[in-house]
């Protein structure tokens, strides 16, 4: 880790209002940690510009396990993409619906497949792709 630089920003009093807001709201107990944050939101997302770096991400889905053949297609692909998934955990919502969360590491142009693959799966309620990192190019 580097060393910490002190800078200064210029804002419109409105903007800074709605921030300290959002930084309340947040409990963030400095501007510095809400802005750090905010920084490294930002590079993750770029970091998953790049469609060759390493990273990580959690998908989850919400189905049905009563359609035709919805489980058992879910665990194919997943069975096809053994190599980027950490673990998985599965919930019974109710008699019908199961949520499924996996975590996921690898190269983000295969990640990103996968979790398009299985989002699009007909059958499927809900799918959300959170993307993380590996912390690699972080401080």
């Amino acid at each position: 880790m580097g060393n910490t630089i002190r800078f200064g920003i210029s804002l419109d009093s409105e903007l800074l209002d709605r921030f300290d807001a959002l930084c309340a709201r947040r409990g963030y107990q400095t501007r510095s940690e809400a802005i750090r944050d905010l920084l490294r939101n930002t590079l993750v997302t770029q970091e998953w510009e790049d469609d060759g770096t390493r990273s990580a991400a959690t998908l989850t889905l919400v189905y049905d396990h009563h359609k035709s053949d919805l489980a058992q297609k879910i665990s194919n692909a997943q069975h096809d993409a053994h190599h980027l998934i950490v673990t998985t955990l599965h919930v019974h919502l109710d008699h019908y619906n199961c949520l499924e969360v996996l975590v996921l590491k690898g190269i983000c142009a295969e990640v990103r497949a996968l979790a398009e693959r299985l989002i699009s799966t007909k059958g499927v309620i809900y799918g959300k792709l959170s993307l993380a990192t590996t912390g690699a190019n972080l401080c």
